[in-house]
């Protein structure tokens, strides 16, 4: 109740802002469209606007000669979900709680308590839509979080995460809470023909409207049409050509929405932005060892930035950015003034007028001036932190010129000057003690100040909200039945139900190593049961490319928590796993079902009416050991059993 009164509070503001003797319907007319093209692990370089010496993009090449090109625009994160966050609501993603990237079942997700900018602009009159993915929960379509309904939006056509089993022809898009089932064709496109529908036959004309269009192009698992790759047939490797072609399909989206905008005559009402929500994702060196693999398509460049996505250097997150705004922005323009993504909520606001909300700390800041080379004033400076950047470069704050990088412990700091040093290359901590002095005050009192106002019980549950917790090397364990061909971190006998795998002292795993190794789908079936009256009670059926703890993925039930889920890697990243709580005793004998999808970078555990859907690694593309995994207890194993 609280939050609907703060928006109708701010957006009476605006209203009794104009003269009452002034017709609503002109103050209407009057107010522009917006335009939000996001796109997915599209990197600095990858335009030929941006100077990529291969990919082609004509219609951003020609977009960016009718406005203004940014040169130093930033995503608010490393990796998706949190940037995306930060665009709607304007605040530093660890604030506003969308702290990492949200896989199928996480409990972490944009709170309704947030405020986004559709929301604010729905009771002006503006029209609503959302089309593409929209990575903002992980229960996606489910009464159990906020749908894009929830956070402004009339009408949406979307994915909870990647356009599944890939972009061509995709199977698991939504059409405002119903599914859409199997289409035809690539996804960009799809998603730009949804938006180009909508604007022709379903909104209204008189209304002004603002536009979501998050494509999936080009994250994994990329596929892109022939009429695109065509264009690069004299590069032998076909990963190059999928990435490339890939690009120039969202390019080609891009211009079909444009083409419509111009056809429906609201080219010079509407403000339009284009941008990314990270750098791109692998090494740009694709996977020469296996060529028809999806890590073979990561190809996209930083244009010579240092790091990639996750990462808090430049690479990570420095992302193009093209405005046209006619009458507004003069064309052929270029800024290198700082933006950030979060700088889109104030902006938009900014534009028609409605004043920020003054309950919360907002971090972006209205970036009009920057579209003409200005420089803006920012009372929060642009920050950065990333729950699985690397270690040395977990966050990072930006003032003027100068650029701090903090390692995950916040002990060992970097200093860049980065307008001059772009590729940060020369680390000026050491030779300017008093600068970096500076610098850490003020980036550890934007972290506490984030730290106090995000629901940190979300990501506290891992420590310093870092990345996965490593643990891969557990003592040699104990097999005392010859059925594993490894045994880590305790012993496993035999008893009555089959197994009895003791953890006591800590993590522990027996598994197999298959004959034939998985490499699409495969489903097993488990029973276990505690047998143990302590408090810690776990099992897990566990899988994975090698017989490391860190490597192998889980799936079982939190006895003692009593939930079922999924995890990867360690227990320490149980609680950043998927989960559903569940009704049981913690004696109760469970029959589990996990299904293996290797295609589609997911696992489901089923446990009587209870499925847990996660999201596994896209780098996964063959298991070779299954078994059993339990940690501080003693558990009861069947044989498992693969139906499948």
């Amino acid at each position: 109740m609280m939050r609907v009164l703060q928006i109708v509070s701010i957006s009476l503001c605006f209203l009794l802002s104009y003269s009452v003797c002034v017709c609503a319907a002109d103050e209407q007319a009057k107010r522009p469209n917006f335009i939000i093209f996001l796109t997915d692990d599209l990197g600095w370089g990858d335009l030929g606007c941006y100077g990529h010496p291969e990919i082609k993009t004509p219609h951003l090449d020609a977009f960016a000669k009718e406005g203004v090109r940014f040169t130093q625009a930033y995503s608010a994160c490393g990796v998706c979900s949190p940037s995306r966050s930060s665009i709607l609501t304007g605040r530093t993603p660890y604030r506003n709680g969308v702290w990492r990237w949200l896989p199928v079942g996480n409990e972490a997700h944009l709170r309704e308590s947030e405020i986004t900018a559709p929301e604010l602009l729905q009771p002006l009159g503006y029209e609503t839509i959302h089309s593409g993915k929209w990575h903002l929960n992980g229960y996606f379509n489910s009464p159990e979080q906020p749908q894009p309904d929830d956070h402004g939006f009339d009408w949406w056509f979307a994915t909870q995460n990647n356009a599944s089993p890939t972009h061509k022809d995709p199977k698991n898009f939504v059409r405002n809470g119903e599914e859409v089932g199997p289409l035809e064709g690539y996804s960009a496109p799809l998603c730009a023909e949804e938006a180009v529908r909508w604007l022709r036959e379903e909104r209204d004309g008189e209304k002004p409207f603002y536009m979501s269009l998050w494509t999936h192009e080009p994250h994994l698992p990329i596929e892109s049409d022939p009429e695109y790759m065509a264009l690069y047939d004299h590069i032998e490797n076909p990963g190059i050509r999928q990435h490339h072609g890939n690009v120039t399909q969202l390019d080609a989206a891009f211009g079909m929405i444009m083409k419509a905008v111009d056809e429906l005559g609201l080219r010079e009402d509407t403000f339009v932005i284009f941008t990314s929500d990270n750098g791109p994702e692998g090494n740009g060196k694709g996977d020469p060892k296996n060529l028809g693999s999806q890590r073979n398509r990561t190809w996209g460049s930083t244009g010579g930035l240092r790091g990639r996505k996750r990462d808090s250097h430049e690479g990570g997150i420095r992302v193009p950015a093209i405005v046209r705004w006619p009458g507004h922005v003069e064309p052929g323009t270029v800024s290198d003034v700082p933006i950030i993504g979060s700088d889109l909520f104030s902006t938009v606001l900014g534009i028609v007028d409605v004043p920020l909300p003054d309950d919360r700390t907002i971090d972006g800041v209205d970036i009009r001036p920057a579209l003409a080379g200005q420089s803006v004033e920012r009372p929060v400076p642009l920050f950065w932190r990333t729950h699985i950047a690397p270690t040395a470069s977990h966050a990072a704050m930006r003032i003027g010129d100068w650029k701090i990088v903090a390692d995950q412990q916040l002990q060992n700091f970097q200093l860049y000057k980065i307008q001059k040093d772009w590729q940060e290359e020369h680390d000026l901590a050491s030779q300017m003690p008093e600068k970096l002095a500076e610098m850490k005050a003020k980036f550890l009192e934007v972290w506490n100040s984030v730290e106090e106002e995000g629901p940190s019980e979300w990501w506290r549950k891992v420590p310093n909200g870092g990345t996965k917790k490593r643990g891969g090397n557990l003592s040699d364990g104990t097999d005392q039945t010859g059925d594993f061909d490894v045994v880590k971190g305790g012993t496993v006998a035999k008893s009555e139900l089959g197994y009895l795998l003791d953890a006591r002292d800590g993590e522990a795993f027996a598994v197999q190593k298959l004959e034939v190794p998985i490499q699409e789908t495969a489903t097993y079936r488990i029973r276990y049961q505690s047998a143990t009256t302590s408090k810690t009670r776990n099992a897990c059926f566990c899988f994975g490319p090698a017989a490391i703890n860190d490597r192998l993925h889980k799936a079982g039930t939190m006895i003692g928590m009593h939930r079922h889920g999924a995890f990867d890697g360690t227990w320490a990243n149980v609680n950043i796993g998927a989960s559903k709580q569940a009704e049981f005793q913690p004696d109760d004998l469970f029959e589990a079902e996990i299904k293996i999808d290797l295609e589609h970078g997911k696992m489901y555990l089923t446990i009587g009416e209870t499925t847990v859907q996660h999201q596994i690694p896209a780098s996964l593309d063959a298991v070779h050991y299954v078994g059993i995994y339990a940690k501080g207890t003693k558990t009861e194993f069947s044989k498992m059993e693969r139906v499948e």
